[in-house]
C-alpha cells in the first residue's frame, strides 16, 4: 500500500507542479548557473547506491586555488529561499516513482557515512529514504546527528500508513513556517563524523 501510494501521490503531484517547476529550472539556470540539477550517488535501501536529484542551490564559487568555497559562502539569498520552502527537494519524485526512494522515510545521506554509523543507527536503512521523514519534522537540521537516527530508527520500527499521512501534513506545516532548516551556526548541517557507539566497535575509524 505505501509503494502504491508514493506512485499516486507522485504523479498527481508532477501533474500539478509540472509548469511550476518549469519555471524555477529557468530560474535557477539564470541565477544559479549550469547544471540546473544536483546529482549525487546516496545509498537507500540496504544501502544500495542510487543517483539522488534535487534543483541546485548553491554557486560554483571557489578561491584562488580552484577549491569550492565553504558552503555558506556559495549558498545565495535565493538558494536559502530554495531550501527553506523545500522547492528544492521536488526533482526527488523522480527518485520516488522509480522506487528509490518513498515520499516518507529517512532522508538519504552521504555515501561516507555508512562505516560511521553504529549497529543500530545503520537500521534506518531498513526502509527506503524519504523526501521527509519523522525527523524532519521533529527538528530537521536543528537536530543533532544522534538525536536525528534516533527519530530515523523510532520511524523504522513504528511505521504506518496513518503515520506517513501525520508526517506529510507536519512537513508542510514546517515548510510554511521554515522551521529548522539549518543547524545553529551553520548554513546547513554539519557533516557526521561517527557517533560513540560506532568508535566503540571500531566503526569511526
Amino acid at each position: 500500500m505505501k509503494r502504491v501510494v508514493d506512485i499516486i501521490l507522485s504523479l498527481v503531484a508532477l501533474a500539478l507542479f509540472g509548469l511550476p517547476l518549469l519555471l524555477l529550472a529557468w530560474q535557477i539556470r539564470r541565477r544559479l548557473g549550469r547544471p540546473v540539477f544536483f546529482k549525487q550517488t546516496r545509498p537507500g535501501l540496504h544501502g544500495r547506491r542510487f543517483r539522488l536529484v534535487k534543483f541546485r542551490t548553491m554557486t560554483d564559487a571557489r578561491d584562488p586555488t580552484g577549491q569550492l568555497l565553504p558552503d555558506a559562502e556559495r549558498l545565495t539569498a535565493f538558494g536559502r529561499f530554495l531550501r527553506a520552502s523545500s522547492l528544492d527537494e521536488l526533482p526527488e519524485l523522480w527518485n520516488v516513482l522509480k522506487g528509490e526512494m518513498s515520499l516518507v522515510g529517512p532522508r538519504p545521506l552521504l555515501v561516507e557515512y555508512l562505516p560511521l554509523y553504529s549497529t543500530e543507527q545503520a537500521r534506518r536503512h531498513e526502509v527506503r529514504p524519504g523526501i521527509t521523514g519523522w525527523a524532519q519534522v521533529n527538528g530537521r537540521n536543528a537536530l543533532g546527528w544522534e538525536e536525528k537516527f534516533k527519530l530515523d530508527v523510532w520511524y523504522v520500527d513504528n511505521r504506518t500508513l496513518w503515520l506517513d499521512i501525520k508526517i506529510l501534513w507536519l512537513t508542510v506545516r514546517k515548510v510554511l513556517v521554515r522551521d529548522g532548516i539549518s543547524a545553529a551556526g551553520e548554513a546547513t548541517m554539519p557533516r557526521f563524523t561517527g557517533s560513540s557507539a560506532a568508535t566503540s566497535r571500531g566503526g569511526g575509524s
